[in-house]
């Protein structure tokens, strides 16, 4: 009622916005429709404003760009930056807050950025808002580089830029600024916050110390699901699943709701594992937590499925699901498919999906589809695929892995050789591999799914980017110091096979964090126990 109040007042008023009492009442609407269900008739609203001559105000123009912010509508939040800066509010902190945040939320951090260089005075929300920002598009070295700059410049972090932060930290494996930022978090009491906890714990588990993570957990008084859902997928991204499903029933018999990430959690834990059974009745149960499946619980089944080798059964489940599967869902499949050595299933599939996903311009689809026909050693259809690839201006996403060494970053591609200790680590390569040989250690030339000699591939395999990472690691950590690589992409069998070795001849203890989970060597053995 007084919402209805409020625009029936603002209709039937024809003063501007600069009036002080009608000011307030408007700019009361905008904003409650901009954090409405409905954002968008923030909007309306304002263009029905717009009809009868009333100027915007600053707060106004905030309230649109949240709006804006909350359905990545950059095309009416550019609109919006155009008449801030026609209403005289360019320099006004808390608009220019407000655009980075829109930027930011497109997806636009580089007009974010533009916003920001621009800025005589920078506060803790203009910092927050660029590495939150840096964070979301997927840029995180950037966020960490502008979390430096926030503390040169002596502003001090709130709990939201602590969360961006360790976000940061998690996703490149930063686990010493991450302990950094944890001291910080310690001394301006934050790290009591359940959200602060919970991203303390998620960067823990991330960044390969699943112990300090479980510490944590331990420690918080009160524990809500998210919290939860952090440490149940913390431990199954390390190979604990007994660990994970032991917690996830834990949870449930204290009286928490799990949400549609807990179970996504718990099924990967299923998935690590191999567990089929334990995965249905998780699967199953969800509707009596009120959750209805979801794509990414579907592709958790489908992957278990297919990982334990029940292709049919995987095959049925997927094209009886109710909602369209998704590319990742088809690949999975095909890759398990020829995984598990059924090739004509494999291209029988592939065949179905690319009838489907004509105009896809998903590279990983392609990449999968070529290095199939390459495994069957059609080379001709898999050069078909990179020459579509090329037409469609469609580009391969690179392998990359990053170490931590004394709080810098370092990022290595395959075969890289920027780094400014390249040719030492080139060295060290070829002494790893002279001492891999006395182990019995033998290429598998196979996982090069190129059309090129065998004495090629196998050098190829030895310039693999989380080869070239842990050659850096062991040239910069003292002897007995575990290393810790990130991986964009699924390890492949012989960098698996390789780092077993190497854990072994070195003598050190080897976490590799691919895209699928986290492989801790240890004296010749992998947690995974080779299933992965």
């Amino acid at each position: 009622m007084q919402l209805h109040a409020l625009i029936i007042k603002t209709r039937n008023s024809h003063h501007h916005f600069s009036s002080p009492g009608h000011s307030f009442a408007t700019n009361a609407v905008v904003r409650a429709y901009a954090r409405s269900e409905r954002p968008r008739d923030a909007l309306l609203f304002f263009l029905h404003l717009q009809e009868h001559a009333l100027l915007p105000d600053h707060f106004t123009i905030t309230f649109l760009l949240a709006s804006c912010a909350r359905r990545c509508a950059a095309s009416e939040g550019r609109q919006l930056h155009a008449l801030a800066h026609k209403r005289g509010f360019k320099a006004d902190r808390h608009v220019q807050n407000s655009l980075i945040h829109m930027y930011c939320s497109c997806g636009q951090d580089d007009q974010a950025a533009k916003v920001f260089d621009g800025m005589a005075n920078r506060d803790v929300v203009s910092w927050t808002s660029m590495i939150g920002g840096a964070v979301e598009v997927n840029r995180p070295l950037y966020a960490l580089r502008l979390f430096d700059s926030m503390q040169s410049d002596g502003v001090t972090p709130n709990d939201v830029t602590v969360m961006s932060v360790l976000g940061a930290c998690a996703e490149v494996g930063a686990l010493n600024v991450g302990r950094r930022v944890h001291q910080m978090a310690v001394q301006a009491r934050l790290d009591s916050k359940p959200k602060v906890a919970t991203s303390l714990i998620d960067m823990y588990a991330k960044c390969g110390c699943i112990v300090c993570a479980e510490r944590l957990f331990e420690q918080m008084a009160d524990k809500d699901v998210y919290s939860w859902t952090a440490m149940i997928s913390g431990l199954a991204s390390h190979g604990r699943c007994d660990d994970a499903l032991s917690l996830f029933h834990q949870m449930v018999d204290e009286g928490v709701q799990p949400n549609e990430r807990t179970v996504t959690a718990a099924l990967s834990a299923c998935r690590s594992a191999g567990w089929v059974t334990e995965g249905y009745r998780i699967y199953n149960y969800m509707h009596r937590y009120g959750l209805k499946p979801k794509i990414q619980h579907y592709g958790c089944m489908v992957d278990l499925l297919a990982r334990a080798g029940h292709l049919d059964e995987a095959e049925g489940f997927l094209r009886r699901m109710p909602i369209e599967p998704d590319s990742v869902l088809w690949r999975t499949l095909i890759w398990a498919s020829r995984l598990h050595g059924e090739l004509d299933r494999a291209e029988r599939l592939m065949t179905e999906w690319q009838q489907l996903e004509v105009n896809t311009t998903d590279s990983g689809s392609y990449v999968l589809i070529g290095n199939i026909y390459a495994s069957m050693g059609d080379w001709g259809k898999k050069a078909r695929v990179r020459e579509s690839m090329a037409s469609k201006k469609i580009n391969k996403l690179p392998g990359y892995s990053r170490i931590e060494v004394d709080g810098v970053i370092h990022e290595f591609e395959t075969g890289d050789s920027g780094h400014p200790k390249a040719h030492k680590i080139y060295e060290k390569i070829n002494e790893m591999m002279e001492k891999l040989k006395l182990e019995g250690y033998h290429p598998k030339a196979s996982e090069v799914l190129l059309d090129m000699e065998d004495n090629k591939k196998v050098l190829q395999l030895h310039h693999h980017s989380e080869r070239l990472a842990v050659a850096f690691g062991l040239l910069s950590t003292n002897p007995g110091e575990k290393i810790l690589v990130v991986k964009n992409l699924r390890s492949c069998e012989d960098c698996h096979t390789v780092m077993k070795l190497v854990s072994k001849v070195y003598d050190r203890e080897i976490t590799v964090r691919d895209r699928i989970r986290f492989h801790h060597f240890v004296n010749g053995s992998c947690s995974c126990r080779d299933f992965w």
